[in-house]
């Protein structure tokens, strides 16, 4: 919480602004969800907690239609390139400020031995309905406007992100140069970064500074997988031969390869998550 206020994230509400009508402002429920290892938290705002009223501000808020292609769509296309490239938006819903941030409050207070403070959230909240919308039409709609002056990066916007995840790439280490490099300055334009850069490519990663990398970025054999979403990416030289040179998508199975006895509850445990490719569109 300290760092929303530090970055100006959420601001307290001045004492002569907090009485307003009561359909004026909402006030949200919140809670620290921990990471994996327990040393870091994010903030998660309930937007589906009801009030006095019975009703809750995601009641109240439309959700917007889907903007992005299906993941499997994204995927498919990702693994034609022959020099992939992924990153991610770093804290995409709160580079975008909101209005109505009355609807947004919450109250909190940095020590037990403090009063109880009211804030209201300056940028969209993890949690509320509308969230993933916005913050994708903002992407989105930066694309659209900045079609002139970066034309990769506008198609990139619009056709290779699901949500703040970047899966892009290009037939040549020119052209995926070029598309890293109009990534990065449009993005900047509006005040997002992107971070967590990989690919198979040296030239890519080796311009990104080392804090905005992946750890073992360079997705090569000796470096092993780097996980995209839910799904593991290993690019290697076997894969690269048989695929043309397009990285190959794989998913990290549970399965050991030691196992010498594979029953049918592991193969129905396992089946979903295998990639099937269609050959048509690979031999396009």
């Amino acid at each position: 919480m300290e760092d929303y206020l530090k970055l100006v994230h959420m601001e307290l509400i001045p004492e002569n602004e907090i009485d307003v009508p009561a359909n004026s402002s909402f006030y949200l429920p919140h809670h620290p969800v921990p990471n994996k290892s327990g040393d870091k938290f994010r903030v998660v705002f309930d937007g589906s907690a009801k009030s006095s009223t019975g009703v809750s501000l995601n009641d109240k808020l439309m959700v917007g239609p889907q903007l992005q292609a299906d993941l499997t769509t994204i995927l498919i296309r990702f693994r034609m390139h022959k020099i992939a490239m992924t990153a991610d938006i770093e804290k995409m819903y709160r580079q975008i400020r909101l209005k109505d941030s009355n609807f947004q409050r919450i109250v909190w207070r940095d020590s037990p031995f403090k009063p109880i403070q009211d804030f209201r959230l300056t940028r969209i909240a993890y949690g509320t309905a509308s969230a993933p919308y916005l913050a994708v039409k903002c992407l989105q709609q930066l694309a659209i406007q900045e079609e002139q002056n970066f034309p990769l990066a506008s198609k990139a916007a619009l056709k290779d992100f699901y949500v703040d995840d970047l899966m892009s790439g290009a037939n040549s280490t020119t052209e995926a140069l070029d598309l890293q490099a109009q990534l990065i300055q449009m993005l900047s334009s509006a005040g997002l970064v992107l971070r967590k850069w990989a690919s198979n490519c040296n030239e890519l990663t080796n311009l990104i500074q080392e804090d905005l990398r992946l750890p073992n970025a360079s997705l090569s054999i000796d470096d092993g997988t780097v996980k995209t979403l839910v799904l593991g990416m290993t690019i290697m030289s076997e894969s690269i031969e048989e695929t043309e040179g397009r990285p190959a998508i794989v998913v990290e199975s549970p399965l050991s390869p030691s196992f010498t006895e594979v029953s049918n509850m592991d193969i129905e445990d396992n089946v979903n998550q295998i990639v099937f490719i269609p050959t048509e569109l690979t031999d396009e």
